[in-house]
C-alpha cells in the first residue's frame, strides 16, 4: 500500500531547513485542535471514574454514554434515534478509516467518492479498501460544494461529505444535504456525511444529514450515515468520544465488525464524554471564542466570517513560498491548501492557491499572529 505522507510531514519538510524568526513568539496556526482547557466538570469526571479502568469497555459502549448521544442529537438536531440507530467510537479518526474497509470489503469494484480538498484519513482509507477514488472538487467556482455528477456517483458504492467542510468552511443547507439523499437512494449508494464541525458555527446552527434524511421522508436513515465527535465541541479531543449513526442494517453489523478491532471505549474515558455530550453551556462559551477570532479576522484581513468550523481558507499568492515566507520573517506556521487535496482529472489541485489557517488560540494570540499575516502579505 502507497499511502501519501501526511500534510504535517509535507509541512515540516517544507520548512526543515528555515530558521524562523526569534523575535517573534512561535504561533503553529495548523492544526485543528483547541488550544483551551477541557472544561472542568468534564475533567473531575474523569479523575471520579479512574477506578473503572478495572473493567473491559464493551465494544458497543456503556447505556449511559450512548443515551447522552441520542439526547444529543435529538436536542441539537430534533431527530430521535433508536438504540439500534447509533454507536459510540473511539472518536471519529478510526470509523472513517475502518469503516470503509468493512463497507467495501466483498465489493468486487470497489467505488469511493469523497470531497476534495479533503481530510486525508479518506484517502488512506480508500487506499487501505483498494478502492477506486472519485474526487468531488470544492472550488471557489463552485461556491466549494461538490458537483452532482449522476454518471461517476452511479457507480459508487460509499460517498463521503464533509460539510461544515474542512478545509473551506462551506456548508450545505438542509435542503442540498436533502438532494444528496434521494441520490443515493436513486443509485443505492451509501451517504456517510463527516459532522466533525457541525457545533462550530457563528450564526444559525448547522443542519445534519439525518435532518435532511427525515426531510425527504427517508425515515429509516437506509443509505444514511453521520458521524460527530467531541474533539472540537468540547475541547477535548484527548478522549477520543465521537458516534456514527443512521441506517440501524447498516450499523447492526458494523458493531459485529467492530467486535474484532478492539477500539472500545476506556469506562472513564466514556463518562467524561457523556457528561460532555449532555452539556451545552461549555459549547456556547467556545463557540463565542471563535466568533471573536473570525471578527478579528475580518478586521485584520478583511475575510468574510464564515457559517462554521474554525478556520480560515485565504487565497495568497504562490503559497508554498508564502508559506516559507512567513516562517521565517514572522514565525508563524499555516498549512498550503495543495497539502489537504489532488490533482484531479485535469491535473489541477483545488487547494493549490489557498493556505488554511487554524483559529484555535484565545483571541489576543490570534490578533497577534494575524498582523504577522497581514504584513507579511503587504
Amino acid at each position: 500500500m502507497n499511502f501519501e505522507p501526511y500534510p504535517f510531514e509535507k509541512l515540516n519538510n517544507l520548512l526543515k531547513d528555515i530558521t524562523p524568526n526569534c523575535e517573534y513568539e512561535p504561533s503553529a496556526l495548523t492544526i485543528g485542535e483547541p488550544q483551551f482547557e477541557t472544561p472542568d466538570f468534564i475533567q473531575k469526571s474523569l479523575c471520579e471514574n479512574a477506578s473503572f479502568l478495572r473493567r473491559y469497555p464493551k465494544t458497543a459502549g456503556e447505556e449511559s454514554l450512548r443515551e447522552a448521544q441520542r439526547v444529543f442529537v435529538a436536542k441539537r438536531f430534533g431527530v430521535e434515534l433508536s438504540d439500534d440507530q447509533i454507536i459510540p467510537t473511539f472518536g471519529t479518526r478510526e470509523v472513517l478509516f475502518n469503516f470503509p474497509q468493512f463497507f467495501l470489503f466483498d465489493k468486487k469494484e470497489p467505488t469511493i467518492a469523497f470531497t476534495n480538498p479533503f481530510y486525508q484519513i479518506y484517502e488512506g482509507a480508500a487506499i487501505a479498501s483498494r478502492a477506486k477514488t472519485i474526487h468531488l472538487n470544492l472550488t471557489e467556482e463552485n461556491g466549494f460544494k461538490p458537483e452532482m455528477d449522476e454518471e461517476r456517483l452511479s457507480a459508487c458504492d460509499l460517498v463521503i461529505l464533509n460539510f461544515p467542510n474542512n478545509p473551506t468552511t462551506s456548508t450545505l443547507s438542509v435542503e442540498e444535504l436533502g438532494e444528496w439523499v434521494k441520490l443515493s437512494l436513486k443509485h443505492d449508494f451509501v451517504l456517510l456525511n463527516d459532522e466533525c464541525y457541525s457545533e462550530i458555527y457563528t450564526g444559525q446552527p448547522i443542519p445534519s444529514l439525518l435532518e435532511a434524511s427525515l426531510h425527504v421522508g427517508n425515515s429509516t436513515f437506509k443509505n444514511v450515515l453521520v458521524i460527530n465527535s467531541i474533539s472540537k465541541r468540547s475541547s477535548a479531543p484527548g478522549l477520543r468520544s465521537g458516534f456514527i449513526a443512521g441506517d440501524e442494517e447498516i450499523l447492526k453489523e458494523y458493531l459485529n465488525y467492530r467486535t474484532y478491532i478492539g477500539c472500545a471505549s476506556p469506562l472513564p474515558l466514556q463518562s467524561a464524554a457523556a457528561a460532555a455530550w449532555r452539556d451545552e453551556e461549555h459549547v456556547e462559551a467556545a463557540r463565542a471564542i471563535y466568533k471573536q477570532n473570525f471578527e478579528i479576522a475580518h478586521q485584520i484581513l478583511g475575510v468574510e466570517i464564515p457559517d462554521a468550523t474554525f478556520y480560515i481558507w485565504l487565497k495568497v499568492p504562490s503559497p508554498l513560498e508564502f508559506t516559507k515566507k512567513l516562517y521565517e520573517d514572522y514565525n508563524v506556521k499555516v498549512l498550503p491548501g495543495e497539502y489537504l487535496a489532488r490533482d484531479d482529472e485535469n491535473g489541477v489541485n483545488p487547494g493549490k492557491d489557498f493556505i488554511r489557517i487554524a483559529l484555535v488560540e484565545e483571541p489576543k494570540k490570534t490578533k497577534d499572529a494575524l498582523e504577522r499575516i497581514k504584513e507579511c502579505l503587504s
